[in-house]
């Protein structure tokens, strides 16, 4: 049996349970979880902010941990994963600035490969202009960014735990939303259970 890899793409103040319990449960799974930013190596971290909901206008943010990342963002190939995931926080906003980054995401999306994007990590879509007519969603302050590029707003619930599908896309609004995005995100993997 070859070894099954994910990609997830992350940049320094990621949002940090948006990075680490996909990678946890993706491995639990039997992936292997490629963890990749522009310009770092395996070995090397990025920072995270974990974001909460604490009832102000907009989520708060703490200094998180360190995240490990697995592999060279320089040798990614895409053909070696089954899908991508993309976390939200701030580093989204900049990694999306990365030539090679767009063309990771446009290559998986060509090839219909599952793509999760979470909170802020669908401003990767939309850089990389695949949400035209497609339903997505997102933190809410992202909303007009999918609705500029053509794509249509999946509401996102009060307590912020559904995921919306479209094709191989599984979006979601933030990190309370995990079972509902990760439930989605591997059936369109195909993976099994077994324990």
């Amino acid at each position: 049996m070859s070894e099954k890899k994910i990609l997830m793409l992350v940049g320094d103040f990621v949002e940090d349970y948006e990075a680490m319990v996909p990678f946890q449960i993706l491995s639990t799974l039997g992936y292997t979880v490629h963890s990749v930013c522009p310009g770092k190596k395996a070995g090397e971290t990025v920072r995270t902010a974990v974001h909460d909901f604490e009832g102000d206008q907009t989520y708060s943010e703490k200094r998180g941990h360190n995240f490990a990342i697995t592999y060279d963002f320089d040798d990614v190939k895409v053909e070696d994963y089954e899908g991508v995931v993309i976390p939200g926080g701030r580093a989204p906003e900049y990694i999306r600035l990365n030539e090679r980054v767009i063309e990771i995401v446009k290559e998986f999306n060509k090839q219909n490969k599952p793509i999760a994007a979470i909170c802020h990590g669908p401003q990767i879509l939309v850089a990389a202009n695949i949400v035209k007519n497609r339903k997505c969603m997102a933190y809410p302050a992202i909303k007009p960014d999918i609705e500029v590029a053509s794509g249509q707003w999946c509401e996102v619930n009060e307590t912020f735990t559904n995921a919306c599908v479209d094709g191989n896309f599984v979006t979601a609004s933030a990190w309370p939303a995990h079972p509902e995005w990760m439930k989605e995100f591997i059936k369109l993997l195909g993976a099994k259970i077994e324990i």
